[in-house]
């Protein structure tokens, strides 16, 4: 019987968010940067949320409460 390590699973897990949304935070950084040059402050608090949100997503509790790799594996995160 194959035993999965939850703990090393976890953080996997987080990994793999970490580098899905890596490419997100980028194109928000661009987005970001244009709001400022523009003086568009609606547009920086929105697009700060969506970063913030973003790097909360390894946050999500169904990450540590899931007991099986095939829980974890669905876990979706929400961003």
């Amino acid at each position: 019987m194959i035993k999965v390590n939850m703990t090393k699973a976890v953080e996997i897990k987080k990994d793999m968010i970490r580098q899905e949304r890596a490419p997100k935070l980028e194109a928000l950084d661009v987005e970001f940067m244009r709001a400022v040059e523009s003086g568009d402050t609606d547009a920086q608090a929105t697009i700060a949320a969506k970063k913030q949100a973003l790097r909360d997503a390894t946050d999500d509790p169904a990450i540590t409460e899931a007991t099986t790799p095939e829980e974890l594996k669905n876990v979706v995160p929400k961003w």
